[in-house]
This record gives C-alpha cells, sequence and structure tokens, in this order.
C-alpha cells in the first residue's frame, strides 16, 4: 500500500516537470468546520473570543480586544447570534460599554453608557465606577438590555445597548440607600450584580446585590421586595436579616423557572417557588471542603445538577482552591448529594480563585463547563466535569467567562 501511493505520488510529481510546474503541490486545505460553541473572556487586559467545533476539542482565538481595558463582562445576544457588548474601564477613559454587530469584528463605543442622575436630597451622591454585568433582555422584547454597575446600580436599554437609563423603580427606592449601602460588600467595592429574568414573564425578573442579598420584582421594576429568608449572613449581629446578604451568584433553571439556585457569601441554596424559603443544600457538601465559593452553573436540561467550585473560607478567607488542589462538585439530585471531580486539575500548588462570573455552561448534548482563574488560565470539560483540560494560559486575571451554544 506504501509502495502504491509512493508511485502514484511519483507519476504526478513526473507529470508536473513536464507540464513546466516548477512548484510543490500543495495539500488542499480543509474547510473548517463551523463553530458550535463561543467562549466570551473578560480579563484585567483585555477580552478574548474562542471559538470551537461540536467537539470541541480544538479552540481558535480571536483578540485580544481592548487591549489594556478593565473587561468585566463580554455578552452575545442570543436573540439575534451576533450582537455583542463588552462592559469596559480604562484608567483613562472611565467606564463605558462597546457594542458590535458582527460577532466582535468591529466595535464601537456606545454614545450613552450608565450614568447616575441626581438623588434625593439626603442620599449620598455616586457615579458610575464600573459596568459589572450586563444581560440581554426577555426573548420577546429583542432590543432590551440590562446593566448592573457598582456603586449599586439597575439600567435598562430599549435601543439594543446604545443608550441607557436609570431604573428608577431600584435605583429611588427608599429602602435602596439601604440595600445598596456604600462602603460595604466585596472587597472590589458595593454593586448591583446580576439580573435574573423569568422565561416565561418579562415582567418578572430577580435583583442581586452585594449589600443586599436577592430581590424579586413582579411588575417591571416598579416595586420590589428581599427573597433572602433562611439565609445566613454571619457577618452581622443578625445572622437571618430580611436583607444584608452577599449573593454571589444567582440562576434560575431554564426548563424549571420555578427552581432556583445560589451560591452565597454563607453557603449553597435552593429555592423551589412559589416558596420564598431557601433551602441550605450547602450542608451536604463534605464537611472538610464547606459550601463557599462564587460561581454555580446549572444543567440546562436538568433541573437536578448543577456544579460548584468551592473556596477555601478559613482564617482570613484566602478564597483559593482548598489545599491548593483544584476540584468542581456536581450534585445530581437537586443538592441531596455531591461529588468530587478533578480529573485533568491539578492535585497540588493551584492557589488561584474563580470569581463569581467566571465558570460557565453550554447547552451542547454532553454539557461543556469552562472556568477563568486569577492567574489567567482557562479551563474546559467537555463530558460534564468527568475530565479536565487547560484551553489557554498566561492570560490575565480572568473576570468573566460566557459559554454560548452557537446555532
Amino acid at each position: 500500500m506504501i509502495r502504491a501511493k509512493r508511485s502514484v505520488v511519483a507519476r504526478r510529481a513526473k507529470a508536473g516537470k513536464a507540464n513546466g510546474a516548477n512548484k510543490r503541490a500543495q495539500p488542499r486545505a480543509r474547510a473548517p468546520r463551523p463553530a458550535t460553541v463561543a467562549l466570551l473572556v473578560g480579563t484585567r487586559k483585555g477580552a478574548f473570543i474562542f471559538y470551537s467545533d461540536a467537539t470541541r476539542r480544538r479552540w481558535r482565538l480571536d483578540g485580544p480586544h481592548f487591549l489594556g481595558h478593565i473587561v468585566n463582562h463580554v455578552v452575545l445576544d442570543p436573540r439575534d447570534g451576533h450582537t455583542m457588548l463588552a462592559a469596559s474601564r480604562t484608567g483613562h477613559l472611565g467606564p463605558t460599554i462597546f457594542r458590535s454587530t458582527d460577532m466582535g469584528r468591529n466595535w464601537r463605543e456606545v454614545p450613552g453608557p450608565p450614568r447616575f442622575g441626581t438623588f434625593p436630597e439626603g442620599w449620598a451622591p455616586r457615579s458610575v465606577d464600573c459596568t459589572f454585568s450586563i444581560a440581554p433582555g426577555h426573548a420577546s422584547e429583542p432590543q432590551v438590555w440590562w446593566a448592573c454597575t457598582s456603586p449599586p446600580g439597575l439600567f435598562r436599554s430599549e435601543d439594543g445597548g446604545l443608550s441607557w437609563a436609570e431604573v428608577e423603580g431600584f435605583n429611588r427606592h427608599p429602602m435602596y440607600p439601604k440595600w445598596g449601602a456604600m462602603g460595604v460588600g466585596t472587597p472590589d467595592g458595593s454593586m448591583a450584580q446580576w439580573v435574573t429574568i423569568d422565561p416565561r414573564d418579562a415582567a418578572h425578573m430577580y435583583l442581586v446585590t452585594s449589600e443586599g442579598g436577592v430581590f424579586e420584582t413582579a411588575d417591571r421594576c416598579a416595586s420590589w421586595r428581599p427573597l433572602n429568608r433562611n439565609v445566613e449572613a454571619n457577618f452581622l449581629p443578625d445572622p437571618y436579616p430580611e436583607f444584608g446578604q452577599d449573593t454571589h451568584c444567582l440562576q434560575i433553571h431554564p426548563a424549571r423557572p420555578d427552581r432556583l439556585y445560589q451560591q452565597s457569601h454563607c453557603g449553597i441554596y435552593r429555592l423551589d417557588r412559589p416558596s420564598d424559603e431557601w433551602v441550605r443544600i450547602g450542608r451536604n457538601m463534605p464537611a472538610e471542603i464547606g459550601d463557599i465559593g462564587f460561581g454555580i452553573v446549572v444543567h440546562p436540561r436538568d433541573p437536578d445538577t448543577a456544579w460548584v467550585f468551592p473556596m477555601d473560607a478559613t482564617e482570613v478567607w484566602p478564597r483559593t482552591c482548598i489545599g491548593g488542589k483544584a476540584a468542581i462538585y456536581r450534585t445530581r439530585d437537586a443538592g441531596e448529594t455531591w461529588q468530587r471531580q478533578d480529573r485533568g486539575l491539578p492535585r497540588e500548588q493551584a492557589w488561584w480563585t474563580v470569581l463569581r462570573q467566571a465558570f460557565a455552561g453550554d447547552r451542547c448534548d454532553s454539557v461543556g463547563l469552562y472556568f477563568g482563574t486569577t492567574s489567567g488560565e482557562l479551563w474546559h470539560s467537555r463530558n460534564e466535569g468527568a475530565s479536565w483540560s487547560r484551553i489557554a494560559e498566561h492570560l490575565q486575571r480572568i473576570l468573566s467567562v460566557e459559554a454560548e451554544t452557537l446555532s
């Protein structure tokens, strides 16, 4: 077989010389497989986009974008599949938002990024330090976007992200000075962190702040109420207050929107509506691991399956991999039991942190999981956490990871 192939090659080469060819024949390039997954990565010094096909074995890098900018969040609009928004901040230009309508090939700064207006008399003045997160609106509102800022603020765009207005129902709520208190919250400052929309009802939303916990509205943000019953805040005189919790991550299950998961500063919780009382499912984690962390990912089709990335919360709260050994924990029974998943991850000397927006999952048949570290490494699993491999290293501190399954 080998000789036959060589004979064919020799005859072709001879024919080429006879025809005056003086260049070696080049193999025909294979057309790249269409991208199935896009990873949008925000870092301390720019943004990166990684693409892969359905196998998710090899990744193509696009970037860096906004080199030198602090990019807190990059989001692809799933409603049209090509619009992206990036929340950026530089030391010279301050906080702003960039917009692309061609999958990140070209970017333009939006003319009206989030800005606070005049506050009522007696309220502390504040200006936007950064836009922490961006969220596409409900599927029924294709031009609506939401933004959360530091100091805590909620903003809405109705023109595809070009201009932003304050959500006065929250930002001017009589309880806002307490729900969004300045000078407390995360080491990076006080902030509104997440907007989570009920896929069944655009008027029903959840908002998370680092000073107040979870809040709920059922009337398009006109009114709000705390939703923190049974969530511990052991750093306060009253460990179970109406508000004052620090919720690190909130996920609503797309297939069962009445189920929510929360990774809080003080544990992992599940809520099944119409109940208003959270259940601390993190108590079922191994005692030597605990249930403190930042991100949480839910399985897109199975409401009983979720993943967390526990962090070290001993003594001064180093918030690094516990014992320097990186590991994900998965539940398949809504938090009754948890299993460690660490195959392929560092077994020692892994002292990095996975921040609250840096853990994500895709919607492929075998769910892909992705996380970025504060040491600039991007990791992924193609098999729902059974094994892990590294996509990239030597990036800057990773602030956010979004995984989009492309149509």
